[in-house]
């Protein structure tokens, strides 16, 4: 298993340029819905293939919840007592959703009809209590392990490279450059890496103020959206390192523009949702100003 840079190299690797350099007027954020505060800690959201439904991690639930992606009115739910504290939401090629099923220590996948699912298969093998899960263009799975503390690589089922060295990750997610970011939470950093598995950025210290990060996506311009769970904020970072603006914070609440530890975040054209996690619900805004 191959391991991070040792901290004592890792100054060397991080982006030089960054700064604080908060732009309040560059994106605006207008809340527009919000869900019933029904769920269990829900974690990370994604869209379906066709944007037509959002699927949630509804992870005190055991389940996965489906809502419509305007209303945030609930149209289903599966998966209940299959999957045990569910993290992340991910699909694949084959339209599959795969999900980080951390109580059993695997990722469970699962052939979706509208707001059904059912279980088709697993991936298990060196990982222990996964919250992250992401697929790769080339088909490759990429699966954090918040317990073991690695990131492990999967094709076709079968473990291929691992990646040791992290502090309770969470999420996974590829760039449009096919970069991997790994939100390592314990360590309050994202950690970038290529390819090959080799570290080419880490965004940490004062410039972010990261506490927790855990689940973020990317807008068609390659901003980073990262919900940082115990600032209880939702930090944008454009493709060059800066950290540009925020949402939400400083302290936690419950409002149009307050969150209470909100842990999964997903942006579509100028839609974004956010779990707002210790509120139990699921919020959207409206995003203007993007180019």
């Amino acid at each position: 298993m191959r391991h991070l840079t040792p901290r004592w190299i890792i100054g060397w690797l991080v982006l030089a340029s960054v700064s604080a350099s908060v732009q309040a007027d560059a994106l605006k954020f207008e809340f527009a819905a919000a869900s019933a505060e029904t769920y269990g800690l829900p974690h990370d959201i994604v869209l379906s293939p066709g944007r037509e439904l959002l699927y949630v991690a509804d992870n005190a639930n055991d389940r996965i919840v489906v809502l419509e992606p305007r209303s945030l009115r609930e149209l289903g739910r599966f998966a209940q007592n299959e999957v045990a504290e569910p993290h992340d939401v991910a699909f694949d090629a084959q339209g599959r959703l795969l999900v980080a099923d951390t109580g059993n220590s695997r990722i469970a996948i699962y052939a979706v009809d509208g707001v059904g699912g059912r279980l088709v298969g697993t991936i298990e093998g060196r990982i222990r209590r996964p919250e992250g899960v992401a697929v790769h263009p080339d088909g490759r799975v990429f699966a954090t392990g918040a317990a073991s503390g690695n990131l492990v690589v999967y094709r076709d089922g079968k473990v291929v490279d691992e990646v040791g060295g992290f502090s309770s990750p969470h999420d996974v997610a590829i760039d449009a450059t096919g970069g991997v970011w790994v939100a390592d939470a314990a360590n309050d950093r994202l950690v970038r890496l290529d390819d090959a598995l080799r570290v080419t950025a880490i965004l940490s210290g004062p410039a972010y103020g990261f506490s927790g990060p855990r689940y973020l996506d990317f807008d068609p311009a390659g901003r980073m959206y990262v919900a940082d769970k115990y600032t209880h904020r939702i930090k944008v970072i454009a493709p060059r390192g800066e950290l540009l603006q925020m949402l939400g914070g400083p302290g936690s609440g419950k409002g149009e523009r307050v969150f209470d530890r909100p842990e999964g975040v997903e942006i579509h054209g100028a839609d974004m949702w956010i779990s707002d996690t210790y509120n139990n619900r699921i919020v959207r805004y409206k995003v203007t100003g993007m180019r």
